[in-house]
Parts: C-alpha cells; sequence; structure tokens
C-alpha cells in the first residue's frame, strides 16, 4: 500500500501548488479513509483491515513562500475489527496545523510537512460534551500540493493523529487511540495580486512597473531585450542586434548618429543630410557620388567645378575660358557645326561652311553677296541687286512700253484682248530675271468718285497681278498697288492729260 502511495503521488508530479502571495487564501474540499492504532493493534498501512471514510474541508492562510497556517476539519467514522476487539465511532475533527511548504511558491509540485493540534468529537449530533471529546495533541503528517491551475489544485496528504485520551476503543491501557487519515482533495486559491501596469507580473515581483499594456515581460516584469543591448524589444529598430539607447537600439559603427540600417556609408562618418555619408569638400554631395571629392562643385555636374560656366566640368573642358553664352561640345568647346572656323553663336550661317567675310556664311557665285541674301546664288551678280545680275537695258525699256500698252474695257478691271500679248511677253522677260520684282501701279483720270476711282485702280493692278501669276511668275515677286487719281501726269481738264493720267506703271527692284 506504501509503495502503491508513493507511485500514485510521483506520477501527478507535472501538476499543482497551493495557495501564493498574489491568491493568499484558499478553501478545499476532501475525502478519504481512516485507519486506527491503539490498543487493539496496528491497522496504520494494513491493507487487510477495513477502512472507514470521511469527508472534510479545509480553509488556508498564505504567510510565506514555504509556510501557511491551515485549518482542516472532517466528519466520519473510525473503528477496528480485531480478533481481541473492535470498535465503531462517529467522529468529527477539527485542528489548525502550521505548514512548511519545502519548495517555494513557484514550483508545480510542493511537497511539505505540518504539525499542530484539535480536537475529536466522538458523537453523531455534534453535540458537545467533556465525555465525548478528545484532544488531538499533536496532528502532524505531509503531502503534495499539485498546481492544476492559478486557481485550482490537487491535494494528497497523510495525518496523524494522536488523542490525549485512551478509550474510544472500549480497552484503556498502556497506549493512547491514534488514527490516520488519507486524504485526497480538490483546493481553490482566492485573492487578487496587484499588478498596476497589467503585465501580469505582480507588482511587488516586478521590476518595470509602468510596462506599457501589451507588451510581453519577462518573470520580472519588464519587457524582452533579445540583443541585451538595454532598449526593449517593442522599442527596438533593430531587436536582433545590439545598438545604442539613442537611436532606439540599433548601432551606428562609425558613430556618425546614424543608424547603421539607414546609413548609406555604415564604415564612414558622414552626416544626417547626406545619408551619413563624408563630403571632404562640403560642396553638398556625398563623397561616393563625387567625382572631384577636393573641389567644390554642382550636383549636375557629379561634384565637379566649371570655372567657365558652359555646363562642362573643369575636370573634361578642353577650352576651360569659353565665354559665357556660347554652346559648347561634350569637351566644353564652342560649337562650330559646319567646321569652318567661326562659331555657331558668330556665324551666321551654322550648318553651312562659309568665310570670315561674310559671317560664315558661303558665296557660292562669288559676287560678293552671301548666299543667304544672294537673291541669284548660282549666278554672279552685283551687291546692289542682292546677287543678282543687272537686267539688260532692252528688257528695261520693253518693259516700260508694255506698261503703255495695258488696257482695261471702260470702267472696268476687265483686260483688253490685246493687254494680254504684253503680258505675256512681260512674263518671258521675269522668268529670264528670277530674282527681279516687280510693281505694278494702277492710276486714273480724276473723273467720278475718288474712292470708286481708288478701288477701280487697284482692281485693275490684281487682275495684271493675277494673269502673271497664272503664266508662272510667283507672287512674292509681285506688288499689285492702287494708287487711283493721286498721282497724275497730265492734266485732267483735258481729254488728253485725262488719257495719259489713266495708266499702269511697271517697275522692277530686287
Amino acid at each position: 500500500m506504501k509503495t502503491l502511495l508513493l507511485i500514485a503521488c510521483l506520477a501527478l508530479n507535472l501538476v499543482c501548488q497551493a495557495q501564493t502571495e498574489d491568491k493568499k487564501w484558499n478553501i478545499g474540499l476532501h475525502g478519504g479513509a481512516t485507519q486506527y492504532k491503539g490498543d487493539l493493534g496496528n491497522d496504520f498501512y494494513n491493507t487487510s483491515t477495513a477502512f472507514h471514510g470521511f469527508g472534510a474541508i479545509s480553509v488556508s492562510r498564505f504567510i510565506s513562500n514555504h509556510f501557511d497556517i491551515n485549518f482542516l476539519a472532517t466528519k466520519g467514522r473510525v473503528g477496528a475489527n480485531k480478533p481481541s476487539g473492535k470498535f465503531s465511532a462517529n467522529v468529527s475533527t477539527a485542528t489548525l496545523n502550521f505548514r512548511f511548504n519545502i519548495l517555494s511558491s513557484q514550483y508545480i509540485v510542493r511537497p511539505y510537512v505540518y504539525v499542530g493540534g484539535g480536537v475529536m468529537l466522538f458523537d453523531r449530533n455534534l453535540e458537545v460534551s467533556k465525555t465525548k471529546v478528545d484532544y488531538v495533541a499533536p496532528a502532524f503528517g505531509g503531502g503534495l500540493n499539485f498546481r492544476l491551475s492559478s486557481t485550482v489544485n490537487l491535494i494528497l496528504q497523510e495525518s496523524f493523529m494522536y488523542s490525549t485520551a485512551d478509550r474510544r476503543d472500549g480497552i484503556i491501557a498502556n497506549e493512547n487511540d491514534a488514527y490516520l487519515f488519507h486524504t485526497a482533495g480538490i483546493t481553490f486559491n482566492f485573492g487578487h495580486k496587484k499588478d498596476e501596469d497589467k503585465d501580469g507580473v505582480a507588482d511587488r515581483l516586478d521590476k518595470c512597473l509602468n510596462t506599457p499594456a501589451g507588451v510581453a515581460v519577462n518573470r520580472k516584469g519588464c519587457p524582452f531585450d533579445k540583443d541585451m543591448d538595454g532598449v526593449a524589444d517593442y522599442l527596438d529598430t533593430c531587436p536582433e542586434i545590439a545598438g545604442s539607447i539613442a537611436l532606439s537600439g540599433c548601432p551606428d559603427k562609425d558613430g556618425d548618429g546614424i543608424t547603421d540600417k539607414d546609413d548609406s556609408c555604415p564604415d564612414e562618418k558622414g552626416t544626417v543630410a547626406l545619408g551619413g555619408c563624408p563630403d571632404k569638400d562640403g560642396d553638398g554631395i556625398a563623397d561616393k557620388d563625387d567625382r572631384c571629392i577636393d573641389l567644390a562643385g554642382s550636383a549636375a555636374l557629379k561634384g565637379c567645378p566649371d570655372t567657365d560656366k558652359d555646363g562642362v566640368a573643369d575636370v573634361d573642358d578642353k577650352c576651360s575660358d569659353t565665354k559665357s553664352l556660347y554652346h559648347v561640345d561634350a569637351k566644353g568647346c564652342p560649337m562650330d557645326d559646319d567646321n569652318d572656323g567661326i562659331f555657331n553663336e558668330d556665324d551666321a550661317c551654322p550648318q553651312k561652311a562659309g568665310i570670315t567675310s561674310l559671317n560664315g556664311c558661303p558665296d557660292t557665285d562669288g559676287d560678293g553677296v552671301a548666299d543667304n541674301e544672294d537673291r541669284c546664288p548660282a549666278i554672279r551678280g552685283t551687291i546692289n541687286n542682292k546677287g543678282c545680275p543687272e537686267m539688260a537695258k532692252a528688257d528695261i525699256i520693253r518693259i516700260t512700253n508694255i506698261a503703255s500698252k495695258i488696257f482695261f474695257e471702260t470702267n472696268s478691271d476687265k483686260l483688253k484682248v490685246a493687254s494680254l500679248v504684253q503680258l505675256d511677253e512681260l512674263s518671258e522677260i521675269l522668268n529670264r530675271y528670277e530674282g527681279a520684282n516687280l510693281t505694278i501701279e494702277g492710276h486714273t483720270d480724276s473723273q467720278g468718285d475718288d474712292a470708286f476711282n481708288l478701288s477701280l485702280s487697284q482692281k485693275r493692278t490684281d487682275a495684271v497681278k493675277t494673269y502673271l501669276m497664272g503664266k508662272g511668275i510667283f507672287e512674292s515677286r509681285l506688288i499689285a498697288s492702287g494708287l487711283g487719281e493721286s498721282k497724275p501726269i497730265g492734266d485732267n481738264t483735258t481729254s488728253i492729260g485725262r488719257a495719259k493720267n489713266r495708266r499702269v506703271e511697271l517697275k522692277t527692284s530686287y
């Protein structure tokens, strides 16, 4: 029986404990069996004898991690059945015990021993009288507390009660009566631990009393600090790597005040503005991105200076004294697209090679007029004629004669048939001199309304212009100007004078 009881106790070695400092009160409900030892013999741990049952309640109060005080009350039967005699009686007990817990309250399984004293009342009806009461002095025993949860415990206990009397077994001899209570029960812890920060660790054990809600803590009530850098994991930006408190737990290898994870140059001390990188020349460009780390420059040129402000860094500039506003090539030299030795900004013809005297423009026909201004670039001419040759004297005279033979229907802008032949000849002359322009002036006499005359003269010159355009003369070469009666050459009071005033004049120019 002893061996079986020991095995049962050890098999439950993973479960329980009694009340703690946080839950200082404990009540329990118990049951078990009693055995007798006295003048009739010793039944303790004798499995061949009959067991008598009992029920019990207990109330305990935590004193310290190793001590508590316990009140135990039982009600049941005791007895013996021996050849030398037998007895059976109802009994109620009440004992006050001081319990010593061998292990402290944090353990799951806590063995204990206790010692105390009390009374035994032998009566079914619990009527107290001197003849019915024996005193227990002492009561002692031991057991195991198994923690099933923070509140519920399982108790296995052996209680020895020695009576101050020797009469309940019916024999008064040399040995007082004693009783053994085999007890099993369930107890319940009550009370509330003080935990101001609600982290699950009582204030008396909490080394970090102001932990924010929801933060996981260790047994001391402090937030976890996995990398042991003094910054709690919930505040640690780098919880896997030890760092500094000033940088929220992150390391700063180069000591520039920027965490390694945010430092573009973690091995070189730099500035916050440049992401932790150094800037030797102080131009605002990190050395790792600076082509000229010893000379201050611009971001556009990757940290290099540009003395002549032409947009090409001095380190690449082959013409470091270029004048401002000059466009330059990749080498920093002024552009000369046509390779004529004249920079584009000074070259009137930057896409065509030319000569210096003509501002960089060519003169194909060699007449001293640049092609871009030469109305006849393929034919040698004169400067006065904008590069075109002089018109033959005979052609000049012929144009004047043609002008005198251009006639219109009366009060109309319709050309007479005879005039068309003259205009055909005029178009042939103009086609020979492609650079020449022609001004067509229309005049009238003073007969009739001035406004009508002015309008009529314009319509007549437009009619001549339209006809010549039909013969292939470009409109840009023709100017039609109706002057009405504003420039008479004859006397408008005579029919001969009026006839002279009704005329068309043709003038060539370049």
